[in-house]
């Protein structure tokens, strides 16, 4: 399978948001808006829909979520422990090192979700809503910990009202129950996923800019380098590790390879740390997803035998 061309049409929605929003009257206030429709009301749809609509065995489903939470815990580890790193550590700045480690473990939810279909078929969705469900709380608390110190709300609000979450466990209780979707619903909720896609990745496109990269050059090389290079690596050794089938595994590598979330920007910025310099590493990770995502899925994938 050509990984490269089947995540062409993906990254060509994104580029298409980035023109839009920088030569266009549709601005980054107007995209603002479409994210926070996508984020608060259409992704949240997608997620209790992906999971509802196939039945979930969650004896199946419990290595995919331990194999998650485990290369989350590493990636967060692993983020951390740069300033420690002989050589290079000591010449990182601390207070630019904790705005910035999020982004070596965080993910692209719009990415994320708009891949898993693609590359794992109709299984795809329900695997990457289960890891979301999984992963979200651990990885917002690792973001915000190391710059707790300026935080005015705390975790436990923040994770009971995250739209992501409040989508993932509903619909994993509804599936559970054994609820289905109504079938004159079905269509309806169908194309709010499809929407939700497409102007998810616009989205994701419309909010990159460079910031100030050249103000920590090796720092931001370190995080990224965590980000796309270190997770897909730490995804294949839990993949076998844990006994993951060829599908669980795709989904994965996929998960641990795709850009880091256009919100750790807005975090660093609300508690006070360098917004830019963070925003810029998000506008180059979500470039360097184009070569991440062909090395997991078509490198690494079959030296785990999927």
């Amino acid at each position: 399978m050509n990984f490269a061309q089947l995540l062409f049409p993906d990254f060509s929605l994104i580029l298409c948001g980035y023109l839009i929003c920088r030569f266009t009257a549709l601005n980054r206030k107007v995209w603002e808006q479409v994210e926070s429709l996508v984020y608060y009301f259409l992704f949240p749809v997608l997620l209790f829909h992906s999971i509802v609509k196939s039945p979930l065995d969650l004896n199946q489903a419990s290595s995919l979520m331990a194999a998650g939470f485990a290369l989350g815990l590493c990636g967060i580890a692993l983020s951390y422990s740069l300033p420690h790193w002989p050589w290079v550590g000591k010449h990182l700045d601390v207070r630019l090192h904790a705005a910035s480690a999020q982004v070596g473990f965080r993910f692209n939810s719009f990415i994320a979700l708009a891949l898993a279909e693609k590359v794992a078929g109709p299984p795809g969705l329900l695997m990457i809503a289960v890891l979301i469900g999984v992963c979200v709380p651990l990885f917002n608390v690792g973001a915000v910990w190391p710059m707790a110190r300026h935080a005015n709300k705390g975790f436990l609000r923040e994770l009971v009202r995250n739209p992501l979450i409040i989508g993932t466990v509903s619909g994993l209780v509804a599936n559970l129950l054994g609820f289905s979707m109504p079938f004159w619903l079905e269509p309806t909720v169908n194309r709010i996923g499809q929407a939700s896609l497409a102007l998810g990745l616009m989205a994701a496109g419309a909010g990159m800019q460079f910031g100030m990269l050249a103000s920590a050059k090796t720092l931001g090389g370190l995080v990224l380098a965590v980000k796309h290079l270190g997770m897909p690596v730490m995804a294949l050794g839990l993949a076998l590790l844990f006994g993951l089938d060829p599908t669980q595994t795709t989904i994965l590598l996929m998960f641990s390879a795709v850009p880091t979330a256009s919100s750790c920007y807005v975090l660093a910025a609300r508690m006070g740390y360098n917004g830019p310099y963070v925003a810029g590493l998000v506008t180059l990770s979500t470039l360097l997803g184009i070569a991440s995502l062909p090395f997991a899925l078509g490198v690494l994938r079959p030296l785990a035998g999927a």
